[in-house]
C-alpha cells in the first residue's frame, strides 16, 4: 500500500458541493460547472427540494423549517453511493457546515473546501492530515474573528492541514453574482486559489 505522502493519480476528484441557505441557486450550478471544466466530477445535492431564497435571513427560515437533522440526513443519503471513492467535500456557508460535518465523519475524505462557512467541531474529532481550505469575508457577520480563530485551532488540534483566506470588504456570500454580497475580484481570487488546492489533492 503506498505511503500517505504519495500523490493519488487515479483520476479526477469526486466533489460533493453543498449549497448555502439560499438554496441551489444558479451560482451554485455555475460553480459546479467550473469544477467540472477543471476535470472533476461534481455532485450537487439539492437539500431544499427546489426552494431558493434571495437573502441569507430568508434562507435561514427555510433551513429552520426543514430542520438540521433532516438536512443532514438528506446530505448523507445524497453522497453515500459515492463515499467509497474518497470524496472531496465542499460547500457555501451553511453548505460548508454540512461539508465539514460529513468530511470529519468520513475516514476516506480526500479534502475539505469551505466557502463562507464553518461548523462546530466535535470534541475528540480526528482529521489526520486532512487538507482543508477556507475562504471567508473579512469581517463576516456569520463567521466572526474570535469564532474563526477558535475554529482554526480546533481543526489544527484535530490534525487537519488548514489554510484560511480572508477577503477584506467582501460580503458574506461574495461568490454569488446574483446576491448583494457579490464581490467579483474576491470571487475570482477564491476560485483561482481553490482550483489550485483541488489540483494538489
Amino acid at each position: 500500500m503506498p505511503a500517505s505522502t504519495e500523490p493519488v493519480t487515479s483520476g479526477p476528484l469526486t466533489i460533493a458541493l453543498f449549497h448555502s441557505v439560499c438554496g441551489l441557486r444558479p451560482a451554485v450550478q455555475a460553480a459546479a460547472d467550473r469544477l467540472r471544466a477543471a476535470g472533476h466530477e461534481v455532485l450537487v445535492p439539492d437539500l431544499f427540494d427546489g426552494r431558493t431564497a434571495e437573502s441569507v435571513p430568508d434562507g435561514i427560515l427555510i433551513k429552520e423549517e426543514i430542520g438540521k437533522e433532516e438536512l443532514l440526513k438528506r446530505a448523507i443519503t445524497a453522497v453515500a453511493p459515492y463515499s467509497d471513492r474518497g470524496l472531496v467535500y465542499a460547500g457555501f456557508s451553511f453548505g460548508g457546515s454540512v461539508a465539514q460535518t460529513l468530511a470529519l465523519g468520513d475516514d476516506k475524505t480526500r479534502g475539505l473546501l469551505l466557502l463562507h462557512g464553518t461548523s462546530d467541531i466535535a470534541e475528540g474529532a480526528v482529521a489526520d492530515d486532512l487538507p482543508v481550505q477556507l475562504h471567508v469575508a473579512d469581517p463576516d457577520p456569520y463567521e466572526p474573528h474570535d469564532w474563526l480563530n477558535a475554529w482554526y485551532l480546533q481543526m489544527r488540534r484535530a490534525g487537519a492541514d488548514v489554510e484560511v483566506f480572508r477577503y477584506a470588504g467582501a460580503g458574506h456570500l461574495f461568490t454569488d453574482p446574483g446576491l448583494a454580497d457579490y464581490d467579483a475580484e474576491a470571487a475570482e481570487s477564491t476560485w483561482k486559489v481553490a482550483l489550485g488546492f483541488l489540483d494538489s489533492l
